[in-house]
């Protein structure tokens, strides 16, 4: 096994089949020693996590997506590279957490997924992020994370 894939048996973390595309567009582009990876919405034993922060869901559901969010960004990284050695780095998350107007938490539930790749990666899962707060998701989703990661030319 390789480094990372001990690291995700030790974390019990399995990772599911990378989601196919809902639209028009592909889930990820190499290009220039990057990975885009399009926005990953949170399955949790196959069920997709909805809601609105804030409203009918509170800042542990949204860690907890946001976390499940990152499982499905690796299953992405992993179909894309065909390894998750070949992660550098994880350059920056970009998550999207559906609230109501009042709730300002989104940094707290952006930790979910954050906190994951630094377990995962170590030093190299600690990035630039951004996590903002919207009305509504693609199919009610409660959050919904981007990513960028360098990875190894070898």
């Amino acid at each position: 096994m390789t480094s990372i894939s001990s690291r995700l048996a030790d974390l019990g973390i399995v990772l599911p089949e990378a989601a196919a595309p809902v639209a028009a567009y592909v889930p990820a582009v190499e290009a220039g020693g990057l990975l885009h990876i399009s926005g990953q919405l949170p399955f949790d034993d196959g069920q997709l996590m909805t809601g609105r922060l804030g409203e009918d869901r509170d800042v542990d559901f949204g860690q907890k997506a946001a976390m499940r969010c990152g499982v499905m960004l690796l299953a992405q990284m992993q179909k894309a590279l065909g390894s998750l050695d070949r992660v550098e780095r994880i350059v920056k998350l970009g998550v999207f957490v559906s609230s109501a107007g009042h709730f300002t938490d989104q940094p707290k539930v952006a930790n979910g997924a954050s906190e994951l790749m630094e377990r995962v990666f170590g030093e190299a899962g600690r990035h630039a992020r951004s996590a903002v707060g919207v009305p509504v998701l693609p199919l009610g989703a409660a959050v919904e994370i981007d990513a960028i990661v360098a990875i190894r030319q070898d």
